[in-house]
């Protein structure tokens, strides 16, 4: 058997082309949408993730500034430059990149950046809301966890889903995602005793731990959905998934793809939560 592709291309086309629709609107009313995107990392990886969300705002007619305040950036630094951001009315969506500098955790410094224009649910007042079930943006990347899955047609009611990874970025929010959804939801971690027990016993696998290859075809039962939350930046400068794709393909019933899986969709979404961000600053 070979797995089916859950391509994340399409619907991020999809959900970028809303966007561009609705970004010129507001410039035509005068208020570009704008995202401010504030880098304190050289990560490989991170830097990939930013030039791709500045390459779709561009094309979409979001303004992005990226504003990098180096490797080294003090922690009073970060917090600074967010809440200038958050002040300035003609920035709508704030994003805070991760990792971040030693002595620095976004935790501490995500509640800097105003609830309105946190287009990636960083503030643990997003992350509380969204925990409750109220309106809020989610993590974009656990977001987009769902999104492909209801594109693809895949139904979530009453599905055993093992998330593989508990950060604030993406197992937990997607957790709460998928627990809206009606899925009975096991989350693991690093502490979980025999992962492969434990996943290989779910219906759909979402691994989102940042370890290439971690998810083998013993992780995975035959028939489950696979979605590859990873990107590992190689030695060749090319990206893969926390997924041994190449193992698991022969079992897995489905599999996004690393690239081209959640990724877009991720970048997507950001654009749509900014435009959305921009539209109610101009209703306010």
């Amino acid at each position: 058997m070979s797995a089916r592709v859950l391509s994340g291309k399409e619907l991020a086309a999809s959900i970028r082309s809303e966007a561009t629709g609705q970004a010129a609107g507001l410039a035509a009313a005068g208020t570009p949408a704008k995202l401010a995107v504030v880098v304190a990392t050289a990560d490989e990886s991170s830097a990939w993730y930013v030039r791709s969300i500045a390459r779709a705002a561009e094309k979409s007619g979001i303004v992005c500034e990226i504003v990098d305040l180096g490797a080294e950036a003090d922690p009073a630094l970060i917090r600074d430059r967010l809440a200038s951001l958050s002040a300035d009315d003609t920035v709508h969506g704030i994003i805070l990149q991760t990792p971040l500098p030693q002595g620095a955790r976004l935790e501490d410094l995500a509640g800097a950046i105003a609830f309105e224009k946190d287009v990636d649910g960083a503030n643990p007042l997003s992350l509380g809301r969204l925990a409750a079930g109220l309106p809020a943006f989610a993590p974009a990347t656990a977001e987009a966890v769902v999104a492909i899955l209801d594109h693809h047609g895949i139904d979530l009611a009453g599905r055993h889903v093992a998330v593989v990874g508990r950060s604030t970025v993406v197992g937990k929010p997607a957790a709460h995602l998928l627990l809206d959804r009606n899925a009975t939801v096991t989350v693991c971690h690093s502490r979980t005793r025999d992962l492969a027990a434990v996943t290989s016993a779910a219906d759909v696998v979402v691994a989102a731990v940042g370890r290439a290859g971690l998810i083998t075809a013993e992780h995975v039962r035959p028939g489950a959905v696979v979605v590859d939350v990873g990107t590992n930046p190689t030695e060749d400068g090319g990206l893969v998934g926390d997924v041994d794709a190449v193992a698991v393909a022969d079992s897995a019933g489905a599999l996004t793809p690393v690239p081209g899986g959640v990724g877009p969709v991720t970048t997507a979404l950001l654009l749509r939560h900014t435009v959305h961000a921009a539209d109610r600053a101009r209703t306010r």
